[in-house]
Parts: C-alpha cells; structure tokens; sequence
C-alpha cells in the first residue's frame, strides 16, 4: 500500500513538472490562420506569407515593457540574418487594434524594424487571430495607464514556417542570438 501511495505520488510530481514547463514545440500540425489589414487598410492573410518564415508577436502599442522588449530583439534578428532576413516576415498583430491605429500602428513598428509589419483588424479579426494560434488577450482597467486601461496578453513570439505551420514558440524573454542560431538551422 505504501509503495503504491509513493509511487502515485511521484507520478503526479512528474506529471506537475511536465505541465509547469512552457510549452515551446507542438509535435502535431497546427497552421494558424489570420485575415487582417496593416495601416493603410490592406488586408493580409496568413496565406499571403507563404515562402517565408514568420516571426509574429501579438501586442499593443501602449505596452510598457513585453511588447518593445520583443520587438527590440526581432529588429536585432533581422538585422543580424543579413542576406537571409528576406526569408523572414516578422508580424505585430495588435491586440487593441482601435487605439493602434489612432496611435500610429506603423510609426511603431518602423520604429524598432522596417521589416515588421504591423496589422490591426475590428474586435471580431482580431479575437479570431488570437483564437487560431490559442493566446490569451483582454483588456484590464487601469487608471494608471493611458485611457484608463491597459491590455494582458500572451507575451511568446510564434515562428510559422514557409508552409504555413506552426514551429514553435520563443518565450518572454529569449535572447536575439537563441531566435537568430534557431532560424539559422532552419534557413
């Protein structure tokens, strides 16, 4: 009984620890989808980019800390792919699209890389983007921040390969130089 007892335990300590770790690789095919316009009222879809890899990062402009430090190390991914950066879209799909756009959407994103094209769809475009690749967002008030509110969200950087499949996922915080030797190996 008491094996048994330890044996269970021990099981559902590994079970616990497989579950804490982030998910970062999905072993079977998952192709998220998208159909949303950049700046000018241009609509993309996930089709479009099909030949090259994407690096896509949902956010929002207004984001104090997760947003620019991942954008900062895509711009530095980019810069340092050299001849091969044309075999990469990066994409800032905004999560609070309305507010984006009165921001200036494209300021933002030429302002860490002139590769990185940022999109912004309504409610509905959006909600069904994140739903595709399985992320997180809403909106939280805050009287601290600008307009009284502030966005949460999933804070990874998603790589879709030339087919269009899901690859993996970079959590918060991967260094440029992981992302950059990652892509070399692929590229």
């Amino acid at each position: 009984m008491w094996l048994a007892v330890a044996l269970a335990g021990l099981g559902a300590f590994f079970l616990y620890q497989r579950q804490a770790e982030p998910v970062t690789q999905i072993s079977q095919a998952f192709r998220p989808e998208f159909t949303l316009p950049d700046a000018q009222g241009q609509p993309h879809s996930s089709a479009d980019f099909r030949g090259k890899y994407q690096l896509i990062f949902f956010g929002f402009t207004n984001c104090p800390d997760v947003c620019p430090t991942t954008l900062s190390e895509v711009a530095q991914v980019m810069d340092d792919l050299g001849s091969d950066a044309d075999k990469v879209q990066p994409l800032f799909i905004s999560i609070d699209p309305e507010r984006d756009r009165k921001l200036g959407l494209d300021a933002f994103t030429e302002a860490f890389h002139p590769a990185i094209l940022g999109l912004a769809g309504d409610d509905a475009a959006t909600r069904a983007a994140a739903d595709s690749f399985r992320i997180f967002f809403e909106r939280e008030d805050d009287a601290a921040a600008p307009d009284g509110y502030t966005m949460s969200h999933s804070p990874g950087l998603y790589l879709i390969g030339p087919e269009g499949d899901w690859l993996r996922q970079y959590t918060y915080g991967t260094p440029a130089s992981e992302i950059l030797d990652d892509l070399n190996t692929r590229l």
